[in-house]
């Protein structure tokens, strides 16, 4: 997927309900807290989502994760991932969308 010790991004696109927009943000600014102190990864950015816009009643967000290299990754999806991942499920339920993908510098 690129090389070793190549830069990737980790990007969440999310759809929250308007009504727990407030409370999904206080909990993600904690949730994104908790996966920067995690190895490998070392940065974040939240970015409120305008086009496409999100679904009637929902506001968009998207959390882009920058990671030393795709082990670090694949390590987070491994070791951790599913428990952070069942804390947001279990705090909003379907409340909430999210959709991932891995991104990585372009090669010149």
């Amino acid at each position: 997927m690129g090389a070793p010790g190549q830069t990737v991004l980790y990007e969440v696109n999310i759809e929250v309900d308007a009504a727990a927009h407030e409370e999904y943000r206080r909990w993600l600014r904690s949730h994104i807290a908790e996966i920067l102190a995690l190895p490998g990864f070392t940065g974040a950015r939240i970015f409120d989502v305008l086009d496409p816009p999100p679904s009637a009643g929902r506001i968009g967000l998207c959390v882009q994760y920058a990671l030393k290299n795709q082990a670090a990754l694949d390590d987070y999806l491994r070791d951790h991932a599913p428990r952070l991942r069942a804390d947001g499920i279990a705090r909003f339920g379907d409340r909430f969308q999210a959709a991932r993908r891995v991104l990585r510098p372009a090669r010149r």
